[in-house]
């Protein structure tokens, strides 16, 4: 039952905050690309690269990660509640 709480305490975390992320609830996808920006530019800089950017992610690629996410802490969460009751 120990283990079923936790899943169940650990799903619930994991599929709010992946339903945040995903639906961009107050634009938190793009705050995750602008903090993704500013951390790629400071590590350009520190290692002494000053040409233009090369960069990956977007704010389209945050929102499919925390879909992924919330959709992984809804089966946890329900994996847990089925092992509590």
């Amino acid at each position: 039952m120990d283990i079923g709480l936790f899943l169940l305490a650990f799903g619930l975390v994991s599929a709010i905050s992946g339903g945040w992320v995903a639906l961009n609830v107050r634009d938190s996808a793009t705050a995750l690309n602008h903090w993704a920006q500013a951390n790629a530019e400071l590590r350009r800089h520190a290692q002494g690269n000053l040409g233009p950017e090369t960069r990956s992610a977007s704010a389209t690629i945050f929102r499919y990660l925390g879909t992924a996410v919330g959709l992984s802490g809804t089966v946890l969460a329900l994996g847990g509640l089925a092992m509590v009751l």
